[in-house]
């Protein structure tokens, strides 16, 4: 036997093992899943090769996270299986093969794969008992306290026929969008953030306090089923009728299907349209869906053999950061970004990255020269997730937070006590802010204005056609001819001269909210914006609203009432309304004449995604139908409407008894109110 082949397989086993400590007890990968796949793969086939060697806790027979950590360890009734994995259709076709050479399959269920942490549920006499993490998948970790905060998961099964005992496996994770604003409340207060939707459930659901549980908005998916007593199932899809009929959430994105070729759509429907879900997901999973069918295959000592992952391309990946730099943004905060050398993630190849602040650089401990595992997730800006430490060289050097703005020199501070970020005080004048604002004016998040982008909108400011955004609903076919980006030779730069005309006359009916976003207050996004459109009914009741007036507003609060009156207090800010208003931008809230007002006085909360609106679209069809659209649910709120895979705000429905409806109910009461 090569000592090499002994020494090597040694090496992958503890590096592995390595890996799964900072993956399963301190939430801190160091490598991204498709490297550890990697290495998994290279000693599972070294052990294949050389069965001698392959040790009895080798990490290619056991689930990787039996750790000890602060929680009370216990065993699972039946084990808790991990999942084998495949990585393109040639590897999928194979698996087809041996799966249909072993029993005859008729069907197959296809199921997203969530990106979160494995949960097992024990409901006894319908009862839950107790939750553990998966671990070794024979023992886990008890965090029956935690789980039991999480809204959308029943303490007690409803319904007939509730077996004695159930152990029912989930995923728990974090909604993207209230890990988004999970993430930016830590960073408001100075404290560290989470890496990604996965460790932030992982973090939040080991707390020691279930308070703290209790205060993050976590959700659980249900999708298999461990040890049963007095209940037996056909089929998979038929245990998830079952599971959803006691009570519990199952998905309602599974199909069952007949054919590899169904498969294979189903699988890149949702690659293509992973992003547009409400949580991350990383593959598919493919099960067997009759259940004597999944008895005739069984098990390896690992996974089973009737189910297998399709994991999709990663989203992680390693590269050299060359450079720390800033920028300055729309209201002036300056934010470290890493420069990097290119690197192809998600599909398209990225050289920046975020770094939030400069408390994060030195709390994810990075250095200039580092190599650096960065994420992008969809449209979101990638961010680097922390420095790969055992390939430093010695090399790299510590960075140093500017003291002065990039763009204009002016002395950088903290503008308010206890703000983490320092930011750019010259806001009027800087020509960094100046730019990013108008930019900003144009996105679909503001007014929506066809070509008005980065480089117009720095074309725009550099060659003086305009001096700021109060300009800009000013522009003339006249004022364009005198930019070269707008007047070039081969006719597109004139075309887009008068697209952006045009455009820009279309933005000036806009609703009032979208007009308040594109003004780039401080704290003040879509929701605000649509509640205080509505409250007030204009520009002008805002502008001389008292901050206590402004603060009972729902949705809005100190915080807010704090921010808008500092800017409407500036005389610049007053200027920019009133040059808009003279030029036609609407500044009241209108009811659309043409919109019969069937929603009149009520409010909503939409939870879920729905099939034939995009958020931004339904909040607008609620205010243009006289109805008022709220990020939170209360006492106050008349209808929750409810999409797939909702979040916790139908649980806290639920509790207060609100009213919950469909997007077909929905579409009822929009039109007859």
């Amino acid at each position: 036997m090569s000592p090499k082949v002994r020494a090597r397989i040694d090496e992958l086993t503890q590096e592995i093992r390595d890996h799964q400590f900072k993956y399963y007890v301190l939430d801190k990968p160091s490598i991204t899943d498709a490297q550890f796949d990697s290495l998994l793969r290279e000693l599972n086939d070294l052990e294949s090769r050389h069965p001698e060697l392959r040790a009895q806790d080798s990490p290619t027979l056991n689930i990787g996270g039996g750790f000890a950590t602060s929680f009370e360890q216990r065993d699972h009734i039946e084990k808790m299986m991990s999942l084998d994995n495949v990585f393109d259709n040639e590897e999928l076709g194979m698996w087809f093969d041996r799966t249909e050479k072993e029993a005859p399959v008729n069907e197959w269920l296809c199921e997203l794969k969530v990106d979160g942490l494995a949960i097992n549920l024990l409901y006894e006499g319908g009862v839950l008992t107790q939750a553990l993490t998966r671990g070794n998948g024979v023992t886990g970790e008890d965090v029956t306290l935690n789980v039991k905060t999480i809204k959308n998961l029943p303490h007690t099964l409803i319904g007939k026929n509730i077996p004695s005992l159930i152990e029912v496996r989930g995923e728990v994770f974090f909604p993207l969008e209230a890990f988004a604003e999970l993430n930016a409340s830590l960073e408001e207060l100075g404290k560290s953030l989470f890496a990604n939707p996965r460790n932030g459930a992982a973090g939040s659901l080991r707390q020691k306090d279930p308070r703290i549980t209790a205060a993050r908005p976590l959700s659980v998916v249900v999708h298999g089923i461990g040890a049963c007593e007095g209940a037996t199932f056909e089929s998979q899809s038929g245990a998830y009728e079952a599971l959803k009929g006691w009570g519990l959430p199952t998905s309602e994105r599974y199909r069952v299907l007949a054919t590899r070729k169904e498969v294979s759509d189903f699988i890149a429907n949702y690659e293509k349209h992973r992003h547009d879900i409400e949580h991350e997901i990383d593959g598919v999973v493919i099960k067997v869906n009759e259940i004597s069918q999944q008895v005739a295959l069984g098990f390896t000592s690992r996974a089973p053999k009737w189910a297998i992952a399709f994991k999709y391309p990663p989203e992680e990946v390693t590269t050299r950061l060359l450079d720390i730099k800033v920028s300055v943004g729309r209201t002036g905060r300056v934010t470290p970004f890493a420069f990097m050398e290119p690197v192809k993630v998600a599909g398209s190849t990225v050289t920046n990255a975020t770094l939030h602040n400069a408390q994060e650089v030195v709390r994810k401990g990075i250095l200039i020269g580092d190599v650096v595992v960065i994420r992008k997730a969809g449209d979101v800006i990638p961010e680097v997730l922390g420095p790969v430490i055992e390939r430093r060289t010695g090399a790299e050097k510590p960075f140093v937070m500017p003291t002065h703005c990039p763009d204009c020199a002016s002395k950088l501070r903290a503008i308010s006590e206890g703000d983490i970020d320092i930011r750019c005080p010259n806001t009027q004048f800087c020509p960094a802010q100046l730019r990013e604002r108008i930019y900003y004016i144009g996105s679909r998040a503001a007014l929506d204005i066809d070509v008005l982008g980065f480089e117009s909108a720095q074309a725009l400011l550099s060659d003086k056609i305009i001096d700021d955004e109060s300009d800009l609903f000013d522009l003339t076919a006249e004022k364009l001819s005198k930019s070269d980006f707008f007047q070039k030779k081969d006719g597109k730069a004139a075309a887009n001269a008068e697209k952006l005309l045009a455009a820009l006359e279309q933005a000036k009916s806009r609703p009032l909210w979208r007009t308040l976003v594109a003004l780039s207050i401080r704290h003040v996004g879509p929701t605000a914006a649509q509640s205080l459109a509505t409250t007030f009914g204009s520009v002008d009741a805002i502008a001389t609203a008292s901050a206590d007036e402004l603060s009972a507003v729902d949705g809005v609060g100190a915080t807010i009432a704090d921010s808008l009156i500092e800017w409407f207090g500036q005389q610049w800010h007053r200027d920019i309304i009133s040059q808009w208003k003279a030029a036609g931008v609407r500044m009241v809230h209108e009811q659309g004449k043409s919109a019969p007002q069937t929603l009149a006085g009520l409010t909503f909360v939409v939870t879920g995604g729905l099939s034939d609106f995009t958020r931004d679209g339904i909040a607008e069809v609620i205010a243009a139908h006289g109805g008022k659209n709220s990020s939170s649910v209360s006492k106050k709120t008349d209808y929750v409407l409810v999409g797939a895979d909702p979040g916790s705000k139908l649980a806290k429905a639920q509790e207060l008894g609100i009213a919950i409806i469909d997007e077909a109910q929905f579409k009822k009461l929009l039109a007859k109110g």
